[in-house]
């Protein structure tokens, strides 16, 4: 199971190392996560460079892909040889998207008549893209899924967990990172906002369970 978090320079570090760090969090044979990046490196918004751990073409066969966010989402949409590189499928592929990542879904084609959730910057790119921007911090609909807002990554990161793996696997994903004392309550919101899209999708787990070390 290889799951890939596209992320580009001037990527957001709450977006793509959040999700890595949850969905790391997942030990058994065959699991990998992995940056993945158009160069060997990419330098986020805050200046911190990190070293790219897969390619493009590698996200492009991953089993799930998330598209993180960054400042120089727009740059990419427009860079026509670099967003040729970029070859998804939701039919084979459960895909999501990460604040300005939705528009990047968005100019795919790959969210066509799907409602999306994104942060509150991009919105107004992402509408006119001509996609309907819901005001919540998650929705699914089949195997693609839009998250709203740094933090709402733990609910992409917890969705493709339930999808593949399962629903204990994600919750116990979820109570590892979740502050102490407030574990409980991280679980209830994140399986609120998740839940509905999960029994939406109706499809057994596609590994076996997992174990958390």
């Amino acid at each position: 199971m290889h799951i890939a978090i596209l992320t580009f320079d001037g990527f957001n570090e709450l977006d793509s190392l959040v999700a890595l760090g949850i969905l790391t969090k997942i030990k058994q044979p065959g699991w990998r996560v992995t940056l993945a990046s158009p160069s060997p490196s990419v330098t986020s918004m805050n200046g911190v460079t990190v070293q790219a751990q897969s390619t493009l073409a590698q996200a492009n066969s991953a089993d799930a892909v998330i598209i993180g966010s960054g400042v120089k989402t727009r740059e990419i949409v427009n860079d026509a040889a670099l967003m040729s590189q970029i070859q998804l499928d939701p039919s084979r592929q459960l895909i999501g998207a990460q604040c300005s990542g939705t528009l990047l879904l968005a100019k795919l084609g790959l969210l066509g008549k799907i409602p999306a959730c994104t942060d509150l910057t991009t919105k107004p790119w992402v509408q006119d893209a001509g996609v309907e921007v819901l005001n919540q911090a998650f929705y699914a609909q089949g195997n693609v899924a839009t998250a709203g807002g740094c933090l709402a990554s733990q609910y992409l990161a917890a969705w493709i967990i339930a999808r593949t793996v399962g629903e204990a696997a994600a919750k116990e994903a979820i109570h590892y990172v979740a502050p102490v004392g407030e574990k409980d309550q991280y679980i209830a919101r994140a399986w609120q906002n998740i839940a509905p899209y999960l029994q939406q999708a109706g499809q057994p787990s596609l590994v076996e369970p997992s174990i958390i070390k």
